[in-house]
């Protein structure tokens, strides 16, 4: 299970990501550091699927234009 979804976030973030994929320019990108998805990645390969899909859920959800969170971009 951990492989599939390590595989996925991987698809994505080769194609439809605005800051890893065809998408790059286009988008101001993530309001994170690292990445959403690349979050996700570490945190799944190091606190397992379940914990790991939780921290990242919970993340994606804080990653909103009203959250005041992330880093400061110029």
């Amino acid at each position: 299970m951990k492989k599939i979804i390590l595989k996925l976030i991987t698809i994505y973030q080769k194609t439809i990501s605005p800051d890893h994929g065809v998408l790059n320019n286009s988008f101001n990108g993530c309001r994170y550091y690292p990445s959403c998805s690349a979050y996700a990645k570490e945190s799944i390969e190091k606190k397992g699927v379940i914990r790991g899909v939780l921290n990242s859920s919970w993340r994606v959800i804080r990653c909103n234009p009203l959250s005041k969170g992330g880093i400061n971009k110029p």
